[in-house]
């Protein structure tokens, strides 16, 4: 129920999203490029307004994921791994207790570096691609740092609320590279990869639980 929660919640906010900046469409197609009167390349001006149609509704749904992902999924996601970890380990090992507000902030601190550093270092490569040759190389690397980076925000629930040091836990991350590039590929698949990221915290979990648990 957690998981589809999630999932609901970041669908109905990238429709919502998506319907506004849709609404301004004709808007932003406007300031970008006036409809031309010959019918010569009148084609490219449609076939530009379709593109950047589709280009607002991927600039929303990112939107809408690191929103929802900041303000309540860090809270579903920690619930969804504290289950998982009840379940498999018997209870939840944390070494200190902490009031429920401020955990609420440690915990949406912890997800700032592991959801928007990661897109807006994947955005820039992905900007440096078109703009150089180098285009399809860097695309390939910001799309694999990405799905590593997107598989970290669930394996690195536990040890977070277990308030290891960030430097500690990033070499967990360095040291099970493959590991993340193969458990993030799902991630990969458009409109699915909604759907497994809102259950990726119980598989995030299991894995920690497997390989680091003591």
């Amino acid at each position: 129920m957690l998981g589809l929660t999630r999932f609901l919640a970041v669908i109905f906010m990238t429709v919502v999203s998506a319907g506004l900046l849709l609404t301004y469409h004709q808007e932003i197609l406007n300031f970008i490029w006036s409809k031309p009167e010959s019918y010569w390349i009148l084609w490219l001006w449609h076939l530009v307004s379709w593109l950047l149609s589709l280009f607002l509704v991927g600039v929303s749904a990112i939107i809408c994921y690191l929103v929802s992902q900041i303000l309540f999924s860090v809270v579903i996601m920690d619930t969804m791994s504290r289950i998982t970890e009840r379940m498999i380990a018997g209870q939840e090992k944390q070494p200190k207790q902490m009031p429920l507000l401020r955990q609420f902030f440690y915990l949406a601190r912890q997800e700032i570096p592991r959801t928007i550093i990661p897109v807006i270092f994947t955005l820039l490569l992905m900007t440096l691609g078109w703009l150089t040759p180098l285009g399809p190389a860097l695309a390939l690397v910001s799309t694999g740092i990405a799905v590593i980076f997107l598989s970290w925000d669930n394996t690195d629930l536990v040890p977070a609320r277990r308030f290891e040091s960030f430097p500690k836990r990033f070499r967990l991350l360095l040291k099970a590279l493959p590991f993340h590039l193969g458990f993030g590929l799902l991630f990969l698949i458009p409109v699915l990869n909604v759907l497994f990221l809102s259950f990726a915290p119980v598989g995030g979990t299991l894995y920690y639980l497997d390989h680091h648990h003591s």
